[in-house]
């Protein structure tokens, strides 16, 4: 029982087995102390499985992550999410549009067996592929996104970040890193590996 700490923003990440991992949130009281954050001026995201805990209702009727059950979500969003065995698997680019800020580009990918509906998908923070995308509460306290990817654009980051409350934060190039880091594998590869052994 470790309780969440003090933070402007709280991220609830993807799940392999989301009602499961909501249960064991609420077990945690969790669900109440997301509710005090916000009600304190916090804000809150939530990245696929994430996003799917903060609408009123998740159903697995045919026992995709398990038998066939549903749960109550964090009634935070108005959406409602239906499992499927039809994984949504697909890149996806577009826009980034939060209330008081320019437009920015976001990239990235989503993968996920829920649909989600729900009034609360009319204020999509995001427009990808052509459609819009994801869901922000009318408070503009609350969002929530299948986009795996969210943060890794220079300017999406800086947006997000200002949208939680933080300004001035010294950003970086998470894109230009991650290319970095895939170089210098490569050459360490390259240096202590027999390339003539392993393509022969």
């Amino acid at each position: 029982d470790q309780p969440i700490p003090p933070a402007d923003l709280i991220i609830l990440p993807g799940s392999k087995n989301v009602i499961s991992d909501l249960r064991a949130l609420k077990a945690q009281g969790w669900d109440a102390a997301i509710k005090k954050h916000l009600r304190y001026g916090g804000k809150v995201i939530g990245l696929c499985g994430g996003y799917q805990m903060l609408g009123k209702l998740i159903e697995d009727p045919e026992g995709i992550e398990g038998d066939p059950t549903s749960e109550n979500g964090l009634g935070l969003l108005d959406i409602q999410t239906r499992l499927a065995p039809q994984k949504q698997l697909k890149q996806s680019k577009g826009t980034l549009s939060l209330p008081d800020q320019d437009s920015c580009t976001v990239e990235g990918y989503e993968i996920h067996a829920g649909i989600s509906e729900g009034d609360g998908r009319s204020s999509a923070p995001l427009y990808l592929s052509g459609e819009s995308e994801g869901a922000l509460s009318e408070d503009n306290t609350i969002l929530g996104s299948y986009l795996h990817g969210l943060f890794d654009e220079p300017d999406a980051l800086k947006a997000l970040l200002h949208w939680s409350g933080l300004t001035g934060a010294a950003l970086f190039d998470y894109s230009e890193q991650r290319e970095n880091s895939i170089n210098q594998l490569a050459s360490c590869f390259a240096q202590h590996l027999d390339m003539e052994k392993l393509t022969s």
